[in-house]
């Protein structure tokens, strides 16, 4: 294994940054960007279109201290803009109209693969965009959607930012109760789905599941008054044999097909020019309290971001071919699947498959079959490939390669280096990315051909971003060390909010250390000053790179009738990086048993998703509690581990129960 000190300095023919050239060159940079961040921002905001310019004198403001009034971040206030127009108009006029956007690569290799250029691509979304003005869809509306990585996706998303609406996407792994959840939060006024769609061999019935959400929204208290959906399943390869279709549910009164709502639309619709500030999108992330928080991101920042990060991380030049595996789902999908390539005139690959269907091969036949130049994917894909070896790989050629990227989760550095070795064959240059929903794009990163790469570290803050670490009483920590993760000044593309709920958010990121924003993650610096994540410290987990906090799962197992209690910790896993251990304790007089464990983690499935499920269920006649009644998890993340090393536990009201725990590990943990 490297250890800290083994910096790996890519082949220079190769990973030569054509944006920033060299380490020395970062730092100049960097320290402008946080010198002058008015000066540089201005600078990356000339090459894009705005209707009315900015303030000079109010470029950026911001208050992050919650003791000197509200929290509150401005960026380029007084310009007007908007997102659509300078992904696909402005490209198009600056001669990328043939260009391609997307490559779409089917779940199943035999599907029809499908290229977009940015002309085209303009003319769906235009059509798309006067589709939802006829159903009544104003600028800040919005537009919930729940759909797989089909092409219909970008262009609903460029739809909504082309009329000012604000689309709130729930990934489409998610159940029907948390997607009932969001939109009814968010007041949807429109739902955007498809028929369906292959996983693997493995058919998922979305619109089914979005009849049931819609049946729950209502009950809620709000009622989403259309539904728009893709005819998908009829287009794809079936994978299974002998499968026989299911009917499509469907209510007259409420439901549309999109390919008939498209046939008379015209393919010009004009922009609706957006304050710097105006909404762009939602995008629900999971909260400590168990309930999601709705982030907010704005327009004019988030696209000077969006664009900047995209370009320079991965140093993307006209002419290559960038692949990041995310779904637009979550954030990863949003800012490099959508705006940060298309902002750039890139050409990307969209893909609706799975890594290992119909073989292990699948993502290097994809890399070979389109001459990938920049492939982003998490460890958790990483790992799960690793135990294949090197033959699946040997079968493409994967020489286009320039950059690979990880993001999700810190990476280990077995994986970094299996990565470096096996993918990109000891030339490429590894950005292992860290950054949240809450950002907006990279805030830790390596810049390929330009900072030195430790395997298994984030390495250095992006340009006008100040990272601070700061122990438990708030005071700086210089130098190397470890501590919380905070900011203390904003970027252009990080939160401005929570939906409808600003004291949330001031409460959540900036309560804990006034004059920072909280990331709730540690990390620790080395002696040559990068920085490593260490993970979350509060009550959240990472799963295969899906955040969900501990309140959300230990809620939906005390809905059981069998439960009176239960705790949710994370345990390291080789695959997901970290996986759900849940200790149980039952009602007086029910038995703990498999019917029990079963009955759960179907549970947990139904109510979040399949990528929430419990890898281990415990039976604890009692948990570790301290004399106030707050449950010790260091302790349960201690038993899961099964070490016994578990610290003081003299605060405990019954010392005992450790030791039942321990006793009462499942025989397959022990």
């Amino acid at each position: 294994m490297p250890s800290e000190k083994s910096i790996y300095n890519p082949n220079p023919a190769i990973s030569r940054n054509a944006y920033i050239s060299s380490f020395d060159e970062y730092k100049k940079f960097y320290e402008e960007s946080l010198e002058k961040p008015e000066e540089f921002w201005s600078r990356v905001a000339k090459q894009f279109h705005w209707e009315t310019p900015a303030d000079p004198k109010k470029f950026m403001q911001y208050n992050f201290n919650i003791t000197k009034g509200p929290i509150s971040i401005k960026w380029m206030e007084g310009a007007s803009t908007n997102l659509c127009y300078n992904l696909l108009d402005r490209n198009i006029r600056n001669g990328l109209g043939d260009t391609i956007a997307y490559y779409w690569e089917g779940n199943h290799p035999d599907d029809y693969s499908r290229g977009l250029t940015y002309r085209k691509l303009l003319e769906e979304v235009c059509r798309f965009a006067n589709v939802l003005k006829d159903h009544g869809v104003q600028k800040g509306d919005r537009v919930s959607i729940y759909m797989p990585m089909i092409l219909e996706l970008p262009i609903a998303m460029l739809a909504c930012a082309r009329i000012g609406a604000v689309h709130s996407i729930v990934f489409a792994g998610f159940s029907p109760d948390s997607l009932a959840e969001r939109m009814f939060d968010c007041k949807a006024k429109i739902l955007i789905t498809a028929d369906g769609a292959w996983r693997g061999e493995k058919p998922l019935y979305l619109k089914a599941l979005c009849d049931i959400a819609l049946e729950k929204v209502e009950q809620m208290g709000h009622s989403v008054e259309k539904c728009i959906v893709v005819s998908h399943l009829k287009r794809v390869t079936p994978c299974q044999e002998n499968h026989v279709e299911q009917d499509i549910p469907w209510a007259d009164d409420r439901d549309y097909w999109w390919h008939e709502e498209m046939e008379d639309k015209e393919p010009a619709c004009y922009p609706e020019w957006m304050d710097a500030e105006d909404p762009l999108f939602m995008l629900y992330t999971s909260g400590s309290t168990g309930k999601p928080k709705g982030v907010l991101h704005t327009t004019a920042g988030y696209l000077l971001y969006a664009a900047t990060t995209f370009k320079i991380v991965f140093d993307y030049k006209p002419g290559d071919v960038y692949w990041c595996t995310a779904d637009i789902g979550w954030i990863t999908g949003h800012t490099y699947v959508v705006y940060g390539p298309l902002a750039n005139g890139a050409t990307s690959v969209m893909f609706e498959g799975t890594p290992f269907y119909p073989d292990n091969d699948r993502y290097w036949a994809v890399i070979d079959k389109y001459k990938v130049t920049q492939f982003y994917t998490a460890p958790t894909a990483i790992r799960a490939l690793m135990k294949f070896g090197e033959g699946p790989i040997m079968k493409h050629k994967l020489d286009n390669l320039k950059v690979l990227g990880s993001v999700g989760e810190p990476i280990n550095p077995e994986a970094w280096l299996w990565y470096y070795r096996n993918i990109g064959k000891d030339r490429c240059s590894i950005v292992d990315t860290f950054w949240q929903t809450e950002t907006g794009g990279h805030v830790i990163t390596p810049l390929p051909g330009a900072t030195p790469m430790k395997p298994g570290s984030a390495s250095f803050p992006f340009f006008g971003v100040k990272p601070t670490l700061l122990d438990e009483s708030g005071t700086e920590i210089k130098g190397e060390g470890e501590g919380y993760l905070v900011f203390s000044q904003p970027w252009p593309g990080m939160m401005r909010s929570l939906f409808n709920n600003h004291e949330r958010f001031e409460e959540t990121y900036f309560t804990k250390f006034p004059g920072y924003y909280c990331t709730g993650d540690g990390a620790r610096r080395d002696a040559d000053g990068y920085f490593w994540i260490t993970g979350r410290v509060d009550d959240m987990l990472n799963v295969s790179g899906h955040l969900m906090s501990t309140a959300e799962v230990e809620s939906v197992l005390t809905e059981h009738n069998r439960v009176a209690e239960a705790a949710v910790v994370s345990r390291p896993h080789p695959v997901k990086g970290e996986c759900l251990y849940c200790f149980i304790t039952p009602n007086e007089n029910e038995t703990f048993d498999a019917k029990l464990v079963g009955d759960l983690k179907k549970l947990v499935r139904e109510r979040i998703g399949p990528f929430a499920m419990p890898d281990v269920v415990q039976h604890a006649p009692g948990l570790p509690k301290t004399r106030s009644g707050k449950i010790m998890r260091r302790v349960l993340r201690k038993i899961a581990i099964n070490d016994r090393n578990v610290g003081d536990t003299s605060t405990l009201a019954d010392e005992s129960i450790v030791e039942q725990l321990f006793a009462n590990r499942p025989q397959e943990t022990k």
